[in-house]
């Protein structure tokens, strides 16, 4: 009896034991497989953005849009579904359907149907993907290891597209951008103007990642326990120039060029007070989104990167060091020697023919002469001719948030102790210059004698929204108050009944100097020229504006008194219409 009872304990033991074994082995057997299914979990990332660059009227110059990509697997297409997969994949995206069945034809295992699909149409195609897998036209594939996977059709992004709206306008400034490539994305990256410059606030900082649990539709559950990452895009830029009067003056930058059949023609206006940039207008410009090969000479921002001898618009500025050190006051009388003037081997001329055989120093100015400009230059020594331009900022960089800018060359303090070179600097000869150097001395004047950086850039934009001031530098004392009255005083004259009548605008302000120069080429002075003006506009309501007219290489009416003082005149004549002056005694 007891013998059956152990036998019946002992069977009973072992068919537990066997089930406890089984079970086991179920459980490990369902392990095994589970780990050869579709992973529940998924990740997402998104990528971050670059900055935009805003007028100073709020529209958009630059922004970048997402691209993405549209990835399948043709092992997870049914094949019996494959012409429905085709069919409404076509109809969402208007793809033609013989391209997109010869690369699902192409290759078993993961394609590329298309690259390129902006935001909208990616979430458009998002809403699809679920769409088709509940359809059943995609279904799992075992791998020959025995990895089970199921793969819908994938969204994927690919990179990023700046876009300019405004086309040329503005063009080189804002600058354009080049692709590279980080871990398979196309990202964008300054190359040239406000892109370059500020490609350290405008590029991203940290793209966003999320990872958490799917839904059926491969779409991420929204809970608790989703994991994610902020996105931090690239800060925005604001600029200081409006785009309604840069569009303006490049229209009539344009109308200029052909009228004076100019190589190009540059203007810069910039608030006097502050150094903001309000505009830096060329006729040479091109299309930032697509531009061409024969578009490559437009791309350089020649008010900063083209050098040139500037002519007689040196002439206010050799004249206030003249006035700084003493050895010359306004009514010093200097001869004329009937337009020719003797140097050495050199001849000087004046295009003006003057009544008297003597005029003053001032007059020197007004009528632009250059032998006067010899005799007085003369006066000067060498150091503090050296130290004083530079003072002004010429050979130097001017400051401007722009890549790329040429500081030109001057002579050096030794060559300032000969004759021949204190003489032709003084009427513009002998240095290089870029014009926004020009620019930037010419504000002392507007400026009581302080000296300002100019700026295109107002603000930095953050995530939030908000703007931060873009510091400038401290200005600068380059000659005293009275000294710039006096050469402001100058200057107005020079309009009122010098070389510069034709940027005359009644009721408003108005000084400058013109500027013609000769180009040289290969040492030799040919018949080619530039030809400038620059100055200022102010009104009784405290608006001080400096600006500047360059025109490269005209082939009609190259003097600066009939090519580059006119387009001044419009300049000014505009920025009354936009509100930016309001002539003296109007409404």
């Amino acid at each position: 009896m007891k013998d059956e009872v152990k036998s019946k304990f002992l069977t009973f033991f072992i068919f537990i034991t066997m089930g406890f074994i089984v079970f086991i082995s179920t459980l490990l057997y369902w392990s095994s497989i589970d780990l050869h299914s579709p992973n529940l979990q998924t990740s997402e990332a998104k990528m971050s953005l670059r900055g935009s660059v805003l007028s100073a009227d709020n529209y958009m110059l630059a922004n970048s849009q997402r691209l993405y990509k549209v990835v399948v697997d043709t092992r997870n297409i049914d094949t019996e579904k494959k012409e429905l997969f085709i069919k409404l994949y076509c109809l969402y995206t208007n793809d033609n359907e013989g391209r997109v069945r010869k690369i699902i034809n192409s290759d078993n295992g993961s394609v590329t149907l298309s690259y390129g699909i902006d935001s909208k149409s990616a979430e458009h195609l998002q809403s699809l993907a679920g769409k088709l897998l509940k359809l059943g036209v995609f279904k799992s594939y075992t791998k020959p290891n025995g990895i089970v996977f199921l793969r819908g059709m994938d969204i994927v992004q690919s990179g990023e597209l700046r876009v300019y709206p405004y086309k040329d306008t503005l063009a080189p400034i804002v600058g354009y951008v080049r692709k590279v490539e980080q871990d398979a994305i196309t990202r964008r990256e300054g190359v040239k103007g406000i892109e370059r410059f500020y490609e350290d606030r405008l590029s991203f900082a940290q793209d966003s990642y999320i990872v958490g649990y799917r839904d059926a539709i491969n779409s991420i559950i929204l809970n608790k326990k989703v994991k994610v990452k902020e996105p931090i895009n690239g800060q925005n830029i604001q600029l200081s120039i409006p785009l309604k009067l840069q569009k303006m003056l490049e229209y009539q930058l344009d109308l200029h060029k052909k009228r004076l059949e100019a190589k190009e023609i540059i203007a810069v206006v910039m608030d006097s007070r502050t150094g903001q940039i309000i505009s830096l207008a060329s006729s040479n410009r091109y299309n930032i989104n697509s531009f061409r090969k024969e578009d490559y000479p437009y791309l350089n921002i020649q008010a900063a990167e083209y050098t040139y001898e500037p002519g007689s618009v040196m002439k206010p500025i050799v004249y206030a060091l003249l006035l700084k050190s003493g050895k010359v006051s306004p009514n010093d009388i200097v001869r004329t020697y009937s337009g020719k003037y003797s140097m050495g081997r050199y001849t000087i001329t004046d295009e003006h023919r003057f009544e008297s055989e003597w005029i003053s120093a001032k007059d020197v100015i007004v009528y632009s002469s250059n032998i006067g400009m010899v005799q007085l230059a003369q006066k000067m020594d060498a150091e503090p001719y050296y130290s004083g331009l530079k003072a002004f900022g010429l050979g130097s960089k001017t400051g401007i948030d722009l890549a790329h800018e040429n500081t030109g060359e001057m002579p050096s303090v030794n060559d300032f102790a000969k004759e021949t070179i204190r003489s032709s600097v003084g009427y513009g000869y002998s240095l290089n210059v870029n014009f926004l150097q020009l620019i930037k001395a010419f504000n002392v004047f507007n400026n009581d004698g302080l000296m300002i950086n100019p700026k295109i850039a107002n603000y930095i934009i953050d995530k939030q929204n908000i703007r931060h001031d873009i510091r400038s530098d401290e200005p600068t004392r380059v000659i005293s108050e009275s000294i710039a009255s006096i050469i402001q005083k100058t200057l107005i004259e020079t309009v009122a009944k010098g070389t510069g009548t034709k940027a005359f605008v009644d009721g408003i302000i108005v000084g400058g100097k013109t500027g013609t120069a000769q180009i040289a080429q290969g040492g030799i002075y040919h018949k080619r020229y530039n030809s400038s003006f620059i100055g200022f506009a102010n009104d009784n309501d405290g608006a001080k504006f400096t600006i500047g007219v360059l025109v490269i290489e005209p082939s009609r009416s190259y003097f600066g008194s009939q090519s580059a003082a006119p387009i001044f005149k419009d300049i000014v004549t505009t920025m009354i219409e936009d509100g930016k002056l309001h002539r003296i005694g109007s409404e």
